[in-house]
């Protein structure tokens, strides 16, 4: 008899192991791009089989709450969801009041690449806030920072900033904190999209508390995909009384995951031994690699300070196009022919050289 394995990749062209694609294609589009760390399937292997309580309720998901007060610190509330989307809207919902607002920057996540899930979804306006570099402060926050008591505007009732933010840029403990005690003066509450989180630590060199809960952060977004998990974030709630029914927003926003110790299980291998840190580290290496090489191309123009593991740059034209026919990567600003080159934990030096040479050769060729 045929197995299910032999089957599929017979039908559908693939190898004997069940793969459709060829391992061996690189790219720098994304890190979400990148496969799941070994560890973390090994992880989740070591999860599978025999029976665990569901929805939260078994012993992977009390482990994950207890590593995470390792490195938050007492007190804080762990709801571990399917994605950074719904981690985003369901922190942000519990934050506010139906009449709500948000101030965030303009390059935020939630206002360009969440498709309204945060307006539709979390029914929540957000007051966006051009930045140069992908980052809030005080004085920009102010310029959205009002009408309060003013029926016909959304009440300015949250801030969300994003670490590292998507430029690449990284916020220190010191911005952070002087983001919360503006925002928790005013009244308003301090979200942090921490989708590269374990990135923006790597780069500063701190412990993870030090640039959330000690900064004053509220509510946290703990990112996983992009750190070489299969899937999953945690909503992490620093402040619990700042939080509203985030048990039951789960919920209503299917986020709740049945069998949630596949999700915890993997936070646990990334947190129990410092994969986490390990990973972040080298794909900002990679980054970091990368970026030195092309600030000795003429003609790459690199557009913001690399402190995380993107890269962006202006190539001059037709140059993105023809790159693209041999590694994957995205228009940042197609309009500025702004480009932006993501690495990931699995990046080798080899990837990042054959890159840079093919970079040379299209600029020769240009």
């Amino acid at each position: 008899m045929t197995s299910i394995t032999e089957a599929i990749p017979a039908a559908l062209g693939g190898d004997a192991a069940g793969r459709l694609h060829d391992p061996s294609v690189r790219g720098f589009a994304s890190d979400n791009y990148s496969g799941v760390h070994p560890e973390v399937l090994a992880a989740l292997a070591a999860a599978n089989g025999g029976h665990q309580v569901s929805y939260g309720d078994d012993v992977y998901t009390a482990r994950l709450q207890e590593l995470m007060e390792e490195h938050f610190g007492a007190g804080i509330e762990c709801f571990p969801v399917f994605n950074g989307t719904g981690a985003n809207v369901l922190s942000l919902q519990s934050l506010l009041p139906r009449w709500g607002a948000v101030i965030c920057a303009s390059t935020a996540h939630i206002n360009m690449d969440e498709n309204g899930a945060p307006e539709r979804i979390g029914g929540i306006k957000l007051l966006h806030v051009p930045t140069p570099d992908g980052k809030l402060s005080p004085e920009l926050i102010d310029r959205e920072a009002w009408g309060w008591g003013d029926e016909h505007r959304a009440q300015p009732l949250a801030v969300s900033i994003t670490q590292t933010t998507e430029l690449g840029t990284c916020y220190t403990p010191a911005e952070v904190r002087a983001i919360a005690d503006h925002a928790h003066a005013k009244g308003m509450k301090l979200h942090m999209d921490g989708a590269r989180l374990a990135n923006a630590a790597a780069h500063l060199g701190v412990p993870l508390r030090a640039f959330t809960r000690d900064a004053g952060v509220d509510i946290l977004s703990f990112g996983g995909t992009k750190n070489g998990l299969l899937f999953g974030e945690v909503v992490v709630a620093l402040n619990p009384e700042a939080a509203h029914g985030l048990k039951f927003l789960r919920k209503m926003n299917m986020q709740l995951a049945s069998k949630m110790r596949f999700i915890s299980v993997q936070f646990i291998a990334l947190l129990e031994s410092g994969l986490w840190l390990r990973s972040a580290q080298h794909a900002n290496a990679m980054a970091a690699r990368l970026r030195a090489a092309v600030d000795t191309i003429d003609g790459v123009e690199p557009t913001q300070q690399t402190q995380s593991n993107g890269v962006f740059a202006v190539l001059p034209a037709g140059v993105a196009d023809r790159l693209r026919k041999q590694f994957t990567f995205y228009d940042w600003d197609e309009a500025a022919r702004e480009v932006r080159w993501m690495c990931s934990f699995d990046t080798t030096e080899e990837d990042i050289d054959a890159f840079v040479s093919a970079i040379t050769r299209e600029l020769a060729a240009g």
